[in-house]
């Protein structure tokens, strides 16, 4: 499912890092820092999809050149603890085409660039061959002064200040959501992607009246893997699928976020069953049916997901043998006996019966304190639940997010995380 992340951190000389390293790894060229004396030769790197700059209309000429411009943008800053650089880190959704990917990538950049005045270099990479296939990313690596005219001006106080660098941080972080919901709405796809921490997100589904979905948020963010457990992690699945066997984690920090992946994967499968089993009720009610017919429809429905497609003649058995049908009984039809379709009316009538019977007997006994309610209460009372009512009362193991949301001076030398 699509998933979010953007995260921003700064290039600075004080953690020995260069503008014209960071923009020569992340396009795969060569560029000469003049600066340095050093070149930085990247051109056997592959992955890389695409790259493009964006710059002010009013920007000399010289800013499409990628080794000019850089060198420019070092030769601006005269500090040995200089921040030559910001990188946007942002996670692509894999459900749009490539082209889609690449069109709110550009627009994301462009923003930027209206917004600061700054000068934007792009790249867009594919997944790593021996990672997950669908971490489509792109690295947007932007100056941190003005570009004008006569070059770069001014610095971009207005994200280095603590007062106001986080709200414009969140705003943008607010407008790549938008950006991918879109295109993920173009595409046909359901699912959406949202920006806001896990709390905000559960304080809204709380509001709406969504108890399902709260109950899924109420978790803590998932641990961070780390880029040497990252790895490893990424060597141990190739390994696994190479040998068909299933994926086991070989760190501490691999396993929890392992157990915590699943245990929300989980989650959202009984939610997604609990929820399909409430509409197809609802809409076998609408129809005409009656409760216990509409009860079997849902029950056909939830289980369906993931028996294929005979499950329903294993749910026809398993109500037989419920309803006290034998084997001899559902061979009737190869004796020629009853019809395919007339066991299946005679455990839909048994099962009707027992129920009738049930609420007979409790009528006619009546009901003391603390006694037990009648199988018909308990299948209405879980039938005819609304969706404020349903509860999943098995918590999944908590787990936590992969990226922080703010992931502002974070020291590295390569890429990592996304990047490859």
């Amino acid at each position: 499912m699509a998933s979010y992340h953007l995260s921003v951190k700064t290039i600075k000389r004080s953690a020995g890092r260069s503008a014209t390293a960071a923009a020569a790894y992340r396009v795969g060229e060569r560029i000469e820092c003049q600066r340095e004396g050093r070149v930085h030769d990247y051109t056997r790197k592959q992955g890389i999809e695409e790259t493009f700059i964006l710059a002010p209309k009013d920007a000399p000429d010289w800013a499409q050149d990628r080794s000019r411009l850089w060198n420019e943008v070092e030769a601006s800053e005269t500090r040995r603890n200089s921040v030559t650089a910001r990188e946007w880190e942002l996670a692509l959704p894999s459900e749009i085409s490539a082209e889609a990917r690449s069109q709110i990538t550009r627009d994301f950049a462009q923003e930027l660039v209206s917004r600061y005045g700054v000068a934007v270099d792009v790249a867009i990479h594919a997944p790593h061959r021996e990672g997950d296939q669908r971490n489509h990313h792109a690295h947007v690596l932007t100056s941190t002064r003005k570009l004008e005219p006569d070059g770069f001006t001014a610095k971009t106080r207005v994200l280095d200040s603590a007062k106001t660098g986080s709200v414009e941080i969140e705003q943008m972080r607010g407008l790549w959501a938008e950006l991918q919901n879109r295109a993920l709405e173009r595409a046909g796809e359901v699912e959406r992607v949202d920006h806001r921490s896990l709390e905000a997100q559960r304080e809204a589904a709380l509001e709406r009246g969504d108890q399902l979905s709260a109950e899924e948020l109420d978790r803590d963010p998932e641990l961070k893997l780390g880029p040497a457990a990252n790895s490893m992690e990424r060597r141990a699945k190739v390994m696994a699928e190479r040998q068909g066997r299933e994926y086991v984690p070989v760190t501490e920090r691999g396993a929890v976020v392992h157990a915590a992946r699943q245990a929300r994967m989980a989650f959202r499968e009984m939610r997604e069953r609990v929820e399909l089993a409430r509409d197809t009720y609802g809409a076998e009610r609408e129809a005409g049916q009656g409760r216990v017919s509409a009860g079997l429809a849902a029950l056909r429905a939830a289980t369906s997901r993931e028996r294929g497609p005979h499950a329903s003649d294993d749910i026809r058995e398993r109500l037989a043998q419920i309803t006290g049908r034998d084997g001899a009984d559902r061979d009737a039809p190869e004796r020629g006996g009853q019809s395919e379709e007339e066991p299946r009316r005679s455990a839909q009538e048994r099962l009707r019966e027992a129920l009738d019977k049930d609420r007979g007997a409790s009528q006619d006994a009546g009901k003391e304190e603390g006694e037990k309610p009648s199988i018909r209460e308990r299948l209405d009372d879980v039938l005819n639940k609304s969706r404020e009512r349903l509860e999943i009362k098995d918590e999944p193991e908590k787990d936590r997010e992969v990226e922080s949301e703010k992931e502002i001076d974070r020291e590295v030398d390569r890429d990592r995380g996304l990047s490859h």
